[in-house]
């Protein structure tokens, strides 16, 4: 092979490279530009955005305490920072259909009918948890915290702090709710079997409670509010594993009835 040709190869294949990353960033500027967009429209109603994530901890401070800003820019920055990390939260579907619009071509077909519904649930579910965080955990957190410290202490929590603790557990809770399909796909790419899992069971039940254990209020009541609910994620997990499996099952006994 002449070294024409050998430079001719590689000419062809290193295009195949550049159009990928030409797609790449363009989906990705794609992306930025929605969650700019977002951002400019929110951000009109980034004090009030704040005030609402800070509800659950107002609600419950004391008569004559309120929260503060310990630092000279914190009354910018914490609504700022949140306005963005909402406008991101808000752009997630646009996002992940981005990123679904460049991987699909390489996908086969049984692949892409399963992909579809895996990112739509992960969605659904992130934003689930961060929905229990915010109505559930907070109120039942935010009052341990402010009924018992000495009564001599004025609570007065600092802006900036507090954004950055409820955006930790947001994330955490909206983590935690992806456990169905974790689940799901250990079982789907066999890299764990319903039965494997299923006598997993005391395990996971106290892993469950740790984790909520290290989340939550040191009491049953607020623990068992995150464990018990990542144990039925689990457990729904489980279910669609089987019901993948019978399905597969039930599909190879078809085509092998076809070609008998």
């Amino acid at each position: 092979m002449s070294s024409g040709d050998s430079q001719e190869q590689n000419a062809q294949k290193q295009a195949p490279l550049i159009e990928h990353l030409v797609e790449l960033r363009s989906r990705l500027m794609r992306a930025v530009m929605v969650v700019l967009v977002i951002f400019l429209a929110l951000y009109s109603f980034a004090n009030d955005i704040y005030t609402f994530v800070a509800q659950p901890l107002m609600a419950l401070l004391p008569e004559g305490s309120q929260m503060i800003a310990t630092e000279v820019a914190s009354p910018f920055l914490a609504p700022f920072k949140l306005t963005l990390v909402v406008a991101v939260f808000i752009a997630v579907p646009f996002i992940l259909h981005q990123a679904w619009a460049f991987v699909a071509p390489g996908l086969y077909d049984n692949e892409k009918a399963l992909a579809i519904p895996i990112l739509a649930s992960s969605v659904g579910l992130f934003y689930a948890g961060a929905a229990f965080a915010y109505y559930a955990v907070f109120p039942l957190l935010f009052a341990f915290f402010t009924q018992t410290g000495p009564q001599d202490i004025t609570i007065m929590t600092d802006i900036n702090q507090y954004l950055n603790f409820v955006l930790k557990l947001f994330f955490a809770f909206g983590v935690a709710f992806e456990i169905p399909i974790a689940t799901f796909l250990l079982v789907l790419s066999g890299a764990a079997s319903v039965e494997s899992l299923a006598k997993k069971r005391p395990y996971i039940i106290l892993g469950c409670f740790v984790v909520g254990m290290l989340l939550t209020p040191p009491d049953v009541v607020s623990q068992s509010l995150l464990a018990v609910p990542m144990y039925l994620l689990y457990e729904v997990g489980l279910l669609f594993g089987r019901l993948v499996r019978r399905k597969r099952r039930e599909d190879a006994e078809k085509s092998s009835d076809i070609e008998g």
